[in-house]
């Protein structure tokens, strides 16, 4: 079971319409209405996604819930994790302590830039059924609330190009992308911003090296707190399937992602029960599934997208891994 930081608890509560008990709420996810805001206690990841979902079910501004959750987020709020972002250089700072630090805030999701040629992809990466309410709710709060902490600490006006969902279009976009700005895209294969490069590249409004460094130290410490056995499996999963579509990715090239070597990354893996090349095996077989139940991608560009070269092989794989072709899974699922 997954974690997430009972900040967005609080942020969700005071979101919400007057007309709900919002002690109740509050207090049905185990968390104290009265104790004071604090980013490290956390709350299961499912429990969060039902609190969600009897909120928006009760809430007659259901749509726009998650966007104006993410609008109320501000550096502060997040503690160290927060004040690393505000005090980074430039956004691309920000968003690199994200990838690397979020783990203080969730076991469930993780970040990652990617770099195109007409801007930056800063992709969120988190498991689940996107068919669920709560689990759409928490994606487009996330994306919003970078947006609000990128719109804060920059000296740049923070305009991404677009936005992404994998999940379906809630009714209509209009209030998505009256909110952003941008066109805001559902139904495709990742939950991402896509900014400019000058936007990313330009100066944050406070950010010092020194202070930045201070920060970075705590949360480096706060992450060697965190008992992440079983996290770490789930994380390098997160990371293949990531890297699949250029192909097999190495333990090195896994590894670095993790500021570790291959070495260490394979001794910790066996401490913990897994090999690398099972991770690999059982990424390309969730990824898989995954593309076939919620895509309506080629069987080709699946098997592409899962690092096979050739369909025939991947149609071989995935019948020693589910028992049945890639097709017959499609139209069961």
């Amino acid at each position: 079971m997954g974690q997430i930081t009972s900040l967005f608890v609080h942020k969700v509560i005071a979101q919400a319409d007057d007309s709900l008990d919002k002690r109740a709420l509050v207090e049905s996810i185990g968390v104290d209405p009265d104790a004071p805001i604090d980013p490290k206690i956390m709350v299961a990841d499912t429990d969060y996604y039902t609190f969600l979902e009897r909120i928006a079910r009760s809430d007659p501004n259901a749509i726009d819930l998650p966007l104006r959750v993410g609008a109320s987020m501000r550096c502060e709020n997040y503690g160290a994790f927060g004040l690393a972002w505000k005090s980074a250089r430039n956004l691309r700072g920000s968003c690199k302590r994200a990838q690397r630090y979020a783990r203080v805030l969730t076991s469930v999701t993780t970040y990652e830039l990617r770099d195109v040629d007409e801007g930056v992809y800063v992709h969120l990466h988190r498991d689940g059924d996107r068919s669920k309410l709560g689990m759409r709710l928490s994606n487009e709060a996330s994306i919003a609330s970078i947006a609000a902490i990128s719109q804060e600490v920059s000296t740049s006006t923070f305009q991404p190009l677009a936005i992404y969902f994998k999940h379906d279009v809630p009714g209509s976009a209009v209030a998505h992308e009256g909110h952003f700005g941008c066109p805001v895209h559902f139904g495709t294969d990742m939950d991402a911003l896509f900014i400019s490069h000058d936007t990313m590249q330009a100066p944050n409004r406070v950010g010092d090296s020194s202070i930045v460094r201070f920060f970075d130290t705590h949360l480096e410490q706060q992450l060697s707190k965190i008992d992440d056995n079983a996290s770490l499996e789930r994380r390098v999963r997160n990371q293949i399937s990531t890297a699949l579509s250029q192909g097999i990715p190495t333990v090195s090239s896994i590894a670095r992602y993790f500021d570790m070597s291959g070495r260490t990354l394979q001794r910790r893996l066996s401490d913990r029960g897994y090999t690398f090349q099972a991770l690999v095996d059982e990424s390309r077989r969730e990824l898989a599934e995954r593309l076939l139940r919620e895509t309506e991608y080629p069987l080709a560009e699946v098997a592409f997208l899962t690092g096979f070269s050739e369909q025939s092989a991947f149609n071989r794989a995935f019948k020693r891994w589910a028992g049945q072709t890639p097709r017959s899974f499609r139209i069961k699922a």
